[in-house]
């Protein structure tokens, strides 16, 4: 961009938005110098003291033997495979289990949470009232 264009774009947003992002700008956590959370802390001596806990641990898996590449290019085929959708779990998951039951004559419609209905809503995040349900 040109020097005009910078000026404009300066006085337009601010001359803070335009400013370096320092240690007294940014939150708690930011270390100018390196852009990265620090791992300790600096005692009243001006001794830095590494906290195990707040050094980051990266869990790598082995991956010996394993034939897929990290990547996946932009031209390879769509999935063939649809959606998941709730209609379509139910009926992996639940659906066989019911069957199963009415076949061998011990389905009780009276004991629904054995297929995981939970009549009580009370705790959950999403209650479902006849008014969430989709029209």
């Amino acid at each position: 961009m040109g020097l005009l264009t910078n000026m404009v774009r300066g006085l337009v947003r601010g001359a803070d938005r335009m400013s370096e992002m320092t240690s007294k700008r940014g939150p708690r956590t930011l270390n100018p110098r390196r852009g990265a959370r620090i791992t300790g802390v600096l005692t009243s001596g001006k001794t830095f003291l590494k906290i195990k806990e707040m050094v980051p641990e990266l869990v790598v898996p082995d991956l010996t033997g394993f034939k897929l590449k990290p990547y996946v290019s932009y031209k390879a085929p769509r999935g063939t495979e649809e959606p998941l959708t709730a209609h379509k779990l139910f009926m992996e998951t639940v659906t066989p289990q019911i069957e199963k039951d009415v076949k061998d004559g011990t389905f009780d419609m009276k004991n629904l949470e054995k297929y995981g209905f939970e009549p009580n809503q009370e705790g959950k995040l999403f209650q479902l009232y006849p008014k969430n349900y989709v029209q």
